[in-house]
C-alpha cells in the first residue's frame, strides 16, 4: 500500500513537470524567426576539414554576389535581404580605434602581413580586403583590388546603422578590451545601445557584464553556466540568474533536451530579457556552424520562431517566406 502511494505521488509530480514544460497550449512568443547573419552577406567556402586556423578566403565556392564579409556594403546588403540582426568581428588598433576585421592576421585576406591589432586603423583601411579569395586554387582572384579602404572601424559601423541591431564579437581574452569596448559602447544613446550585443572570450565578457549590466553579453562561461543550471532547475519554470539578460546559442542537437523546448523555454527566457539562437548541430568542436540549409533549417521545429543564426542568409531568409507564406495560406 505505501509502495503505491509512492509511486501514485511520483507519477503526479511527473506529469506535472511534463506539463508544465509542455508546448501543446503555449503560444509560440513571436511572429517569425529572427534571422541573425553572421558577418553579414559574406562569401561562402568549402568547411571540409576546417579549423580555427584555416584562411576560408582561400576555399571559397564561386561567387554569386559581390559582398565581402565584415564591410559595411555586405552589412547594408544583409539587412535588405531580411536579416534582423548582423555579427561582425573587431579588433582594437594601435591608434585607439577598434577595426572591424575577422582574422587574427591580415595574410589570408588582404597583401598585408602581421597581427591585425599591431596595425593602426589607417594601415589597415589601405589594405585590400578582397586580395586573398580565390575560388580555383589560387589561378584567380576575383576580388583582388576591389577591396581596398572597404575595411570599416566600428564607429562607422554606428554611423551607417543606428537603426539595426548589431552583434559584436570581441576575438580575444584580454580584460582590457572589455573595457576598452564598454567605454566606447558607453558613448551610444541608450535606444542605440540596447539593440547591440557582444560576445567573446570569457574574461573581456566579464568585464562588459560589469561595467554595462544592461547589455546582452555571452561567452563559453556564461552559456555552460546557463545551461547547468538550467537542466538542474528549470523544470520548475524557474530561469536561474545565468540564463537571465544574456544571449544564448543553442545548437539544434541540444534544443530538444532543454526544458520547455522551443516556445515555452523561448518566453522563459524572453520573459528575463534573454535572446536565443538556434545554430547547427554540435560536434565536440569548439564551434558549431550555423543554418545553413534547407535541411537544417528543417530540424527545426515547425513552428519554431526563435532566433537563426546563418552563414548563408541568401537561403534561410526565403526559407523563411515560405514558411510565412505556407502559414498564411492555411
Amino acid at each position: 500500500m505505501r509502495i503505491g502511494k509512492v509511486f501514485g505521488f511520483a507519477a503526479v509530480v511527473a506529469a506535472a513537470i511534463y506539463l508544465n514544460n509542455a508546448n501543446f497550449f503555449a503560444q509560440p512568443p513571436a511572429e517569425r524567426p529572427s534571422i541573425l547573419a553572421h558577418r553579414g552577406l559574406a562569401q561562402t567556402y568549402d568547411k571540409t576539414g576546417l579549423t580555427a586556423e584555416t584562411c576560408t578566403a582561400t576555399r571559397i565556392h564561386p561567387p554569386v554576389h559581390e559582398y565581402l564579409e565584415n564591410t559595411i556594403p555586405s552589412m547594408r546588403a544583409a539587412f535588405d535581404l531580411g536579416a534582423d540582426v548582423v555579427e561582425l568581428d573587431i579588433h582594437p588598433t594601435t591608434d585607439g580605434h577598434f577595426a572591424v576585421f575577422h582574422d587574427w592576421t591580415v595574410d589570408c585576406r588582404t597583401e598585408g602581413h602581421g597581427v591585425t591589432r599591431e596595425h593602426t586603423l589607417d594601415q589597415l583601411k589601405a589594405l585590400d580586403v578582397g586580395y586573398g579569395y580565390t575560388a580555383d586554387g589560387g589561378k584567380t582572384f576575383p576580388f583582388r583590388g576591389k577591396g581596398v579602404g572597404l575595411l570599416p572601424s566600428l564607429d562607422e559601423v554606428f554611423d551607417a546603422f543606428p537603426d539595426k541591431r548589431l552583434l559584436i564579437n570581441i576575438k580575444s581574452n584580454d580584460p582590457n578590451e572589455g573595457y576598452l569596448l564598454a567605454v566606447r559602447l558607453a558613448q551610444l544613446p541608450g535606444e542605440q545601445l540596447s539593440r547591440i550585443m557582444v560576445y567573446g572570450g570569457d574574461e573581456p565578457i566579464a568585464v562588459l557584464r560589469q561595467k554595462l549590466p544592461a547589455l546582452r553579453v555571452m561567452s563559453r562561461r556564461t552559456l555552460k553556466d546557463c545551461f547547468i543550471r538550467y537542466a538542474l532547475i528549470g523544470w520548475s519554470g524557474f530561469v536561474p540568474e545565468a540564463c537571465r539578460h544574456t544571449l544564448l546559442l543553442v545548437p539544434t542537437n541540444i534544443g530538444p533536451w532543454l526544458w520547455g523546448w522551443p516556445h515555452v523555454f523561448q518566453r522563459r527566457l524572453q520573459n528575463h530579457g534573454s535572446e536565443i539562437y538556434a545554430v547547427g548541430p554540435y560536434d565536440g568542436r569548439d564551434f558549431s556552424t550555423g543554418i545553413n540549409s534547407a535541411e537544417e533549417f528543417e530540424r527545426l521545429p515547425q513552428d519554431y520562431v526563435g532566433g537563426i543564426w546563418t552563414d548563408r542568409l541568401d537561403v534561410i531568409a526565403e526559407l523563411v517566406r515560405k514558411r510565412e507564406r505556407r502559414d498564411g495560406a492555411n
